[in-house]
């Protein structure tokens, strides 16, 4: 199935673009029920329109996007872009929330990657969320990498990364080959990501901490034990911040998905389409942990 085009303007008056996928039948349709895809930091939206098709297979409209500054919701020069990870949260994530209330159903679902899974919490209509999977997602405190990455990840994001952005007025991730291109002020949040995530909001602490009290969806956090980013402690660390949701939380073996590896990107893969993608729909349907 092919997405249609979509433009959601935030508050600010920035237009992100994305794309919606809806049932083409009312076979097994599921009327008014709409998941919104998160995606990960410097990942474009489409890497997750093979998913996002798939829920429109099933019953549901699925609506992609991406953050101001990446992809198609890039501006020609992002090195005069002011945006921040609090941006993405309480702007960007918030107004394609609002829409697809407005726009599709209040019956509203959200599947978040990464940053993305944990972001959601950061948006005023993420109160209205009634059920969220998160698959991976944490706000890459360096101390909570997995061992053995640790040191690795501690030079590369955190040293290597924000001294680039300086240099350079935004981060160039496409030409190194790690990643999307950056907006400064998400390269440094991410280099700088404290332990106490709403103390990097500066001014927009105190509506952070808000917007993450009222977050009430039940939640289902996956991760993969072989996620270097998302170990266990990254994956508490996130939830704690969001005491009024109640949380499941399921680590996956690779064997568990009949693969050798999974990693931190993988589960939106095609070849889980059998396996991790047919679980999610349990989950998104119903509530139900398909790996209780």
């Amino acid at each position: 199935m092919t997405g249609r085009p979509l433009t959601v303007r935030c508050e600010d008056g920035y237009e992100l673009r994305g794309h919606i996928w809806e049932p083409c039948s009312l076979h097994g349709q599921l009327p008014g029920r709409a998941v919104v895809v998160v995606g990960a930091t410097g990942v474009l939206a489409s890497y997750y329109h093979r998913y996002a098709s798939f829920l429109a297979e099933n019953g549901f409209t699925a609506i992609t996007f991406d953050y101001r500054g990446i992809g198609q919701s890039r501006e020609a020069n992002i090195k005069n872009l002011q945006a921040s990870w609090y941006d993405w949260g309480l702007k960007d994530i918030d107004a394609v929330l609002h829409w697809a209330i407005d726009n599709v159903s209040q019956d509203l679902h959200v599947v978040g990657h990464s940053f993305g899974g944990f972001g959601v919490g950061l948006a005023k209509h993420g109160q209205q969320v009634k059920r969220l999977l998160t698959v991976g997602a944490q706000h890459a405190h360096w101390r909570d990498y997995r061992p053995g990455h640790r040191l690795h990840f501690w030079w590369r994001w955190h040293i290597l990364m924000p001294a680039i952005t300086l240099w350079h007025g935004y981060f160039p991730g496409k030409s190194l080959g790690w990643l999307e291109d950056l907006p400064k002020g998400v390269a440094l949040n991410w280099a700088r990501s404290p332990k106490d995530f709403p103390a990097g909001a500066g001014p927009m602490r105190k509506v952070v901490k808000e917007h993450q009290a009222s977050f009430t969806a039940a939640t289902l956090a996956v991760s993969a034990t072989d996620d270097p980013f998302a170990s266990e402690n990254a994956i508490m660390r996130g939830l704690k911040y969001y005491p009024n949701s109640p949380a499941i939380v399921v680590q996956l073996k690779p064997h568990d998905l009949n693969s050798p590896e999974i990693g931190h990107f993988a589960l939106f893969h095609s070849r889980f389409r059998g396996t991790f993608w047919l679980g999610t729909l349990q989950w998104l349907r119903d509530g139900t942990n398909p790996w209780a």
